[in-house]
């Protein structure tokens, strides 16, 4: 048993606020009573603001698996192309989902070390003159790679390209955590998950849905129940759910938005650019190599490190775990063993930043991989450097 408290500090799940939790022991209530209609419509037009949308917003009682599969089967039929992009393992994983379901993905491959490249897409879409590719699927911040895909661009490029695909965008790891605009950016569907920058548990997912996408639900051929819009709409104008919701995390829910828009949300994004300049910065310092080589694309959610030639980052997460109680994100699937990554989201603040970097800095020392210590201090000269900026100023 050891004394203190864990640190959590892989890419999600996040870190559940206090506040949050005592919002989520309230008592359960009637799912079909008036009382719980308010709650309902809280959370359901409260989410439209995170996800910067005036259309709907979807909540299904799942993991971020189960958006991806809505974001499809409301949308698409049997046969269909998508043009996906490999960003890293989730969108691999999507890719694999989209096979499963029937659909004929078309993956433009990567080295895993950027976000998905707009002028690849742009140029893929130029090939296809008889619009046999249906969607356009990328995630925005590939939790595996720690790379940010700008999805403005992407957009950019479907116009360029003159073609009707619709636009999906997965945010699991990305909503609330980095700057995103659902309807100014054109997105048809986005993806998003409860357990990363919203601060919640796991178990809730999210459609929010343009017009076109609307639209194409009436001719998609894919069959859906669970999933189905459709089956959503009229219960959800009421503040209802066609099925039991997860009641108790629709409380915290409501308690997150509350809390997203006290702090303000380009205040929420600036703090996590700044944690992951700060995070980088000592990295660096350590002569340990980043993942994501593309310094505009390094997401402000985490970091993943580049392990040393002949050491293992599962060992050296062993050690950081064994020695001082805290969890890190391990490198999955192309990267397994060879980068671990270091979460920096949702309800993080300085002082939790420093004390993560100590541990990480303290476990390279212990599991003796070679690096250069006075990371840390590199890293609160980055988080100090505002204060100095304004004292300065006064």
């Amino acid at each position: 048993m050891s004394a203190g408290r864990h640190f959590l500090q892989i890419p999600g799940p996040s870190n559940v606020p206090d506040r949050i939790l005592r919002a989520m022991d309230y008592p359960t209530m009637d799912h079909r009573g008036p009382a719980f209609a308010d709650v309902g419509r809280k959370v359901l037009d409260g989410m439209k603001s995170i996800f910067k949308t005036e259309s709907r917003v979807v909540i299904y009682p799942s993991s971020g698996t189960g958006a991806w599969e809505a974001a499809l089967v409301n949308t698409l039929s049997p046969g269909d192309t998508v043009l996906m992009y490999e960003t890293g393992h989730f969108a691999t994983l999507w890719k694999a989902l989209a096979e499963k379901l029937g659909l004929n993905p078309v993956f433009i491959s990567s080295d895993w070390r950027s976000g998905a490249d707009p002028q690849a897409i742009e140029s893929r879409l130029l090939e296809d003159k008889t619009h046999e590719i249906k969607a356009v699927c990328v995630v925005h911040n590939e939790t595996s790679t720690g790379a940010v895909t700008p999805v403005d661009k992407v957009r950019k490029a479907i116009d360029a390209a003159g073609h009707p695909a619709l636009l999906m965008v997965d945010t699991i790891s990305s909503l609330a955590s980095v700057d995103y605009r659902h309807d100014e950016w054109g997105v048809d569907v986005t993806v998003s998950g409860s357990q990363k920058g919203l601060m919640l548990p796991p178990g809730l997912s999210f459609n929010a849905i343009s017009e076109k996408a609307i639209r194409a639900e009436e001719t998609a051929g894919l069959k859906r129940s669970y999933w189905s819009w459709k089956e959503m709409e009229g219960p959800n104008e009421k503040g209802y759910f066609p099925y039991t919701p997860a009641t108790n995390l629709l409380y915290g829910l409501s308690e997150a938005i509350d809390m997203l828009h006290e702090e303000g949300l380009d205040n929420v994004f600036a703090r996590h650019k700044r944690h992951g300049e700060a995070t980088r910065t000592a990295v660096q310092t350590w002569g340990l190599e980043v993942l994501c080589k593309v310094p505009e694309h390094r997401s402000p959610v985490l970091t993943a490190v580049m392990m040393p030639e002949g050491h293992s980052a599962d060992n050296f997460r062993s050690v950081a775990l064994q020695h001082y109680d805290m969890s890190l994100g391990n490198g999955l699937s192309k990267v397994a063993d060879r980068v671990f990554r270091i979460g920096h989201l949702g309800d993080f603040n300085d002082l939790m930043l420093c004390g993560t970097l100590s541990g990480v800095e303290m476990g390279l020392r212990d599991a003796g991989v070679p690096c250069t210590q006075g990371g840390v201090q590199a890293a609160m000269d980055v988080l100090g450097g505002k204060f100095r900026s304004a004292k300065a100023a006064a």
